[in-house]
């Protein structure tokens, strides 16, 4: 695996800084290719600049280069477990019981929001996804970007720039960008197949994928197609339910949900003479989940004992459909010039459906007429609950070459973009929503206890028609990137981007870095920018009525507020402004031997008016202003999303890799340790009824600073003999925090070490076994809980950076042909 630079800063190294550097002093390897062993091709990036391509250690910042070797020898079948298994900067949290986040979860990169990383796909930005993260989970308010929505039979290789690059690529790139290459190859087919299962016998998993490649005419010309499908069963790590029934058993699902995943993907080039061709890109992807909502026991008010009369786990079944196509056309200019022109056009949705559920307020309603006391009683126990949309469309028009000034050469590139972004929430069925048949608040309906019915399908109430919403926004940008070298040794670049939007205005961004570099085994780089992120739509327009526990405990009707609906109006919550970043970060590279490096990356990236999910704001016991705005809207708290807090995040990466041939075998030892730290420096508040720390309070404090490993390190070694490979990778997560649901708890950092072997038939076929989670390590038991561990939450839930299913096993087939 091939990647570079990672997280720390003024952070206590300590026993794990010491240890980690013993390994790499033993020597490590190919997070990035010092010199790639014979017989391997290296490859170059194209991430970060937009002049020649180079190879990760020329870059003037940290660009990490993930290979389909590296995919290969890993056992994780996603893209965003895999990434996170290979990259320390990375994190892929395991989510459960929080509704679409379960199918779609949140990727982050150096601890920062998954609307904070910027993905592109050949180089072109990919669009986000419909879902906004708002249950207690990592990422929570944002909405990034579906990474599960691209196959790995159809990736060649991945980059990843770990620095800010708003000025370069635009927004959202404040912690970095990751690019997806696609393959290319033709004249050949690869099958690939996959089975798996978990040690405690459930999870079973079966993925198959076939790769296909033909030339076009006899110019270079291509089509490259991937189509590849999965089938996930769930785990379920739920402890007895020793609270709510008798005798004690399992209430929860707690674990992965069943999924089944279907990918189309292709790429192709057509060239139209030898200057200049016709591209294409894209893919189509469906996933299919099936989770569970929070348990209602029979004496529950949101329960009707005559249908369910041992409680009832309401079931969510959800649907992601994800959609891309990119088309464009390249041409070689006069004088070594370049034109690219492009439209990109994505979409994202997801499909909500509940089973296994009731209306409380459909059954207890009063029929007309009818004798006192006498209800309708009936309910339907299924429904549509509605559907988020969101596309974009993507226009590019960019050139690049070298100017001469004199003497001097510069090397040039500027672009003109243009972005359509719109979002779409679909109103569920009545049933899914409805207060009673009339849907009339003036009705006063009660459940079995004597309380008022909640209203809408219990699990997941439907999107209304008031929280139907069809909106978009445009903007447009201008670019300019130079890049000069004054000497062979030293490389400048600079780059400035203007962009206006027509919702919120206009920002403009900056970047300086440099490169120098004064023997070939040692050098030093460092960058300075600017950059910001646009409020997204789906966090502009996103509203809805949920069922959330409250800080109490108990089930509670959220509302989820819209920027200038009558709540935050009255609340004084302003409209959403852009985050602004100023990043820093300086280097070095040492290359001491043609077979080893080293690099070595600080960082520091403070972010200004961060968007947030605010917290959960509750009516006055007594009555009161708040009160007198909730109240009347039948919920029990309602949160929004706001400009509240600026963050402050440091770090340091670490990156060394030692290649060894022997006569007969080959031995690549890698070390990549990763150190962050985010701070919350300021809360603040536009409210004049809402002080800071109320808008924003200690556990989503919490969440953002210690909800993502402070150290996550990975160190491996994968060993060849003729035919033979073996590679062992183990993965440190630091510890975590959160108080989300219970008073402080503290996860302890775990080692997680994942194993495989594999034989080659022959160059083109081969086996494989592995074991991932080899020593079965769980997070440590959720000893800080309250209640919770007694309703079954035996270790984490609102944040799990590996997840809690414990050893797992598969055996995979590879051939090409």
């Amino acid at each position: 695996m091939k990647i570079a630079a990672r997280q720390a800063s003024p952070i206590r190294f300590k026993r794990t800084l010491l240890a980690s550097a013993v390994l790499l002093a033993a020597s490590q390897a190919y997070a990035q290719t010092a010199a790639a062993p014979a017989g391997e091709e290296q490859t170059v990036v194209v991430l970060g600049s937009r002049s020649t391509a180079k190879t990760a250690l020329d870059t003037s910042s940290p660009v990490g280069l993930i290979n389909m070797k590296d995919m290969q020898s890993a056992g994780p079948l996603e893209l965003g477990k895999l990434l996170q298994t290979l990259d320390p900067s990375f994190n892929f949290s395991t989510t459960f019981i929080s509704d679409g986040t379960d199918i779609i979860r949140p990727a982050t990169l150096r601890s920062l929001g998954p609307d904070q990383l910027l993905v592109l796909v050949n180089g072109k930005r990919r669009h986000q996804q419909a879902l906004v993260n708002v249950q207690q989970t990592i990422g929570r308010g944002s909405a990034g970007t579906d990474i599960n929505a691209i196959p790995l039979s159809a990736i060649h290789h991945i980059e990843v720039l770990r620095d800010g690059a708003a000025a370069q690529y635009g927004s959202d790139a404040i912690a970095g960008v990751i690019n997806i290459v696609l393959k290319s190859n033709v004249n050949e087919t690869a099958v690939s197949g996959q089975i798996g299962t978990t040690k405690e016998g459930d999870g079973d998993m079966m993925s198959g994928s076939v790769n296909r490649g033909w030339a076009l005419g006899e110019n270079g010309g291509f089509i490259n197609l991937s189509l590849e499908a999965r089938k996930r069963e769930e785990t379920n790590r739920a402890g007895v339910d020793s609270l709510r029934v008798s005798p004690p058993r399992v209430t929860q699902r707690i674990g992965d949900s069943d999924a089944k995943d279907a990918y189309l993907w292709w790429n192709a080039a057509l060239p139209i003479d030898k200057a200049s061709e016709f591209y294409a890109f894209g893919g189509f992807s469906k996933r299919k989940g099936d989770s569970s909502g929070f348990y209602r026991s029979k004496g529950d008010g949101r329960n009707v004992p005559s249908v369910y009369p041992e409680g009832f786990l309401p079931n969510i079944r959800t649907t992601v459909k994800d959609g891309s196509f990119a088309f464009g056309y390249r041409r070689d200019l006069a004088s070594d010039w370049k034109a690219d022109v492009s439209i990109n056009h994505g979409m994202s949705e997801l499909d909500f459906h509940e089973k296994q559920t009731i209306n409380i307020s459909y059954w207890y309603e009063p029929k007309p007429g009818g004798r006192p006391g006498e209800i309708y009683g009936e309910s339907p126990f299924e429904a549509d609950t509605g559907k988020l949309k969101f596309n974009q469309t993507t226009f590019n028009a960019d050139v690049k070459g070298p100017v001469k000034l004199g003497g001097a050469e510069i090397f040039v590139a500027t672009g003109f973009e243009y972005r359509q972004d719109n979002y779409q929430i679909v109103a569920g069925d009545p049933v899914s929503y409805q207060y009673g048949r009339t849907n009339n608040p003036a009705i006063t309906i009660k459940d079995q206890n004597g309380g008022v019915a909640a209203s809408g399908t219990q699990g997941f109430p439907g999107y209304t028609p008031a929280t139907a919403v069809d909106e978009g926004r445009h903007n447009i940008a201008l670019f300019l990137d130079t890049e000069y070298r004054p000497f062979k040794e030293l490389l400048l670049a600079g780059a400035v981007r203007y962009e206006k939007y027509s919702d919120f205005g206009s920002t403009t961004t900056g970047k300086f870095s440099a490169r120098w570099d004064p023997t070939k085994e040692f050098g030093l780089r460092g960058s300075v920018s600017s950059g910001f992120r646009a409020p997204g739509v789906q966090q502009k327009f996103y509203s809805s009525v949920s069922t959330n526990l409250n800080q109490a405990g108990q089930l509670t009707e959220t509302l989820t507020a819209r920027e200038g609906s009558a709540v935050t109006t009255a609340l004084g919550i302003k409209p959403l402004k852009e985050e602004t970043s100023r990043n820093a970060s300086i280097g070095m590279v040492l290359r001491p031997a043609k077979n080893m490096s080293l690099t070595a990356d600080v960082y520091q990236i403070k972010i200004k008016d961060r968007i947030v999910f605010s917290s959960e704001i509750s009516p006055e016991a007594g009555g009161g202003p708040i009160a007198n705005v909730l109240n009347p809207l039948k919920v029990g708290q309602a949160q929004f999303f706001t400009n509240a807090v600026d963050t402050k995040t440091r770090g340091l990466d670490i990156v060394a890799d030692h290649t060894t041939k022997f006569d007969a075998s080959t031995l690549v030892l890698s070390g990549q340790l990763g150190f962050n730290k985010t701070e919350v420096t300021k809360r603040h508040s536009p409210s004049s009824l809402l002080s800071g720390e109320q808008l924003f309070n200690q556990a989503q404090v919490t969440l953002i600073e210690r909800g993502q490993p402070r150290k996550h390190h990975v160190v491996a070694a994968d060993y060849t003999l003729g035919k033979w490979n073996v590679n062992t990778r183990a993965n440190y997560y630091g510890e975590v925090q959160g108080e989300g649901f219970s008073p402080l708890q503290t996860w302890d950092a775990k080692w997680i070490v994942d194993a495989s072997g594999r034989y080659n038939f022959s160059k083109r076929t081969s086996v494989s076994v592995g074991v991932n989670n080899l020593f079965d390590t769980y997070p440590s038991e959720w000893t800080n809980g309250g209640d919770f561990p007694k309703l079954g939450f035996k270790y984490c839930w609102e944040t799990c950076p590996f997840g809690v299913n414990g050893r797992s096993m598969y055996v995979k087939f590879d051939t090409v042909f």
